[in-house]
């Protein structure tokens, strides 16, 4: 298990947090909502637009399952966590860190959710999503790193304290 694969909800930091990381681990870093959009030569919102909501989840699930890496830190979609073959497959490779934070914090985060191919329901609020995805984080975390108002560079040093990777 060389991989850290990050969950959390949309806003939450797992891309800018796992840029940073990498850094400090030596790892490659990876976007799966990036992967995503290249294999499908479409933007995320452009999916769910085309495929629906559970089209865009059955993709989103498909390649994630499919991801081969190595030494790598991977920042996933916060709907990752709907896809029971892509989770296995990322907990058989890495250590899942769930990047927890706060519904007023993400709300203050996040722009469009839409625009920012958030897997939404139509009428699904955003406390509604938060309320449905926080048990299903908190399920396959192997760490919880609490992020509400913390730097980035503390929570990457908490999260390579709990790898037992200190960076030094």
């Amino acid at each position: 298990m060389d991989n850290v694969v990050l969950i959390g909800m949309p806003g939450a930091g797992k891309s800018t947090v796992g840029v940073v990381l990498a850094k400090r681990l030596g790892f490659r870093f990876m976007d799966s909502d990036l992967v995503i959009q290249e294999q499908t030569g479409m933007l995320l919102y452009q999916i769910m637009e085309e495929k629906g909501v559970d089209g865009f989840l059955k993709v989103e699930n498909d390649i994630n399952a499919s991801i081969i890496a190595g030494r790598s830190v991977i920042a996933t979609g916060g709907s990752v966590i709907y896809g029971r073959e892509a989770m296995a497959h990322l907990k058989s490779i890495g250590t899942i860190v769930y990047l927890k934070l706060g519904l007023d914090s993400i709300k203050e985060r996040l722009g469009n959710l839409k625009e920012r191919g958030v897997a939404v329901r139509d009428g699904q609020t955003l406390e509604e999503l938060y309320a449905e995805r926080v048990p299903c984080y908190e399920k396959y975390a192997d760490i919880t790193i609490e992020c509400e108002n913390r730097m980035i560079k503390d929570i990457v040093a908490d999260i390579a304290d709990a790898m037992g990777r200190n960076g030094k």
